[in-house]
């Protein structure tokens, strides 16, 4: 089987993972990439054996059978919508920008697009999605990371909250995976994920540090659950080109899509 991608955000994400799949990743074949600067996005795939297209953000969806979104918050839908219509397989990046969007589930099951989640940085995802098949009693996760990664969320602007200057490290947020979703929408889609695996993003449970002790991003999550009671840790360094990401997300989307295609699959 041979997928046509087509990938929406040419960033630090995009270009890895259209690297990957240039460079002969079985099953797929890169149709179509977009990007808010044209002329960058084809210079940097000067060195592609093939090189793509770069279309439109809402066109990516007809020329591709999965479109593969990586591109800022702020253009989720014009990525999403065109994909769950005409019944692709969408991949997000943005999690958290889907979860006030869940309609495009609903809509997905009408179409026939699927919607698949990258694990991303969040270490034993399949462990929650196990623990959610009974009944999970509680979920919390606490992130610290480097305050320049945190830096313009609308959340810290409209709060007054100033991180650029720390001498110790501050709780920042403390709410629910939606509403931190909802203030830093480029820095905590691992807590979106973790809030769809398990038990939902208004009983998950996040709280945000800015610590300029720290030179990476670290997630610390407790799951409690009538089958088991675990803590999972992980400490991820930032993306050179993106600091609001981690350098494993790139490589999580590329073995979500290989899932998708290979013979033998180990994880749920």
């Amino acid at each position: 089987m041979m997928l046509r991608v087509g990938i929406g955000g040419f960033g630090a994400i995009g270009q890895a993972v259209a690297t990957a799949i240039d460079a002969g990743m079985e099953g797929f074949e890169l149709t179509a990439v977009s990007a808010g600067n044209r002329s960058r996005a084809e210079a940097r795939q000067a060195n592609f054996r093939a090189p793509a297209p770069v279309v439109s953000l809402e066109t990516l969806a007809t020329r591709t059978d999965l479109v593969l979104e990586c591109a800022p918050p702020a253009v989720f839908e014009q990525v999403a919508l065109p994909a769950v219509e005409q019944g692709r397989i969408f991949v997000p990046t943005s999690v958290g920008a889907l979860l006030p969007r869940m309609s495009l589930v609903d809509r997905a099951r009408e179409t026939g697009a699927r919607i698949v989640v990258p694990t991303g940085a969040l270490l034993g995802l399949d462990a929650v999605r196990a623990a959610a098949e009974g009944t999970i009693h509680r979920v919390t996760m606490v992130t610290r990371k480097p305050p320049r990664s945190l830096a313009g969320a609308p959340y810290l602007v409209e709060n007054g909250i100033d991180v650029e200057r720390l001498a110790e490290a501050i709780c920042v947020f403390k709410g629910s995976a939606r509403e931190g979703a909802r203030g830093f929408p480029a820095n905590v889609n691992v807590a979106a994920a973790l809030s769809l695996a398990g038990i939902g993003p208004d009983r998950t449970e996040l709280e945000i540090w800015a610590d300029p002790a720290v030179d990476r991003n670290c997630h610390r999550i407790e799951v409690e659950a009538d089958t088991a009671h675990f803590t999972l840790e992980t400490a991820v360094l930032p993306s050179e080109e993106n600091p609001r990401t981690g350098r494993i997300v790139a490589p999580s989307v590329i073995a979500c899509l290989k899932s998708l295609t290979q013979t033998l699959r180990v994880g749920t």
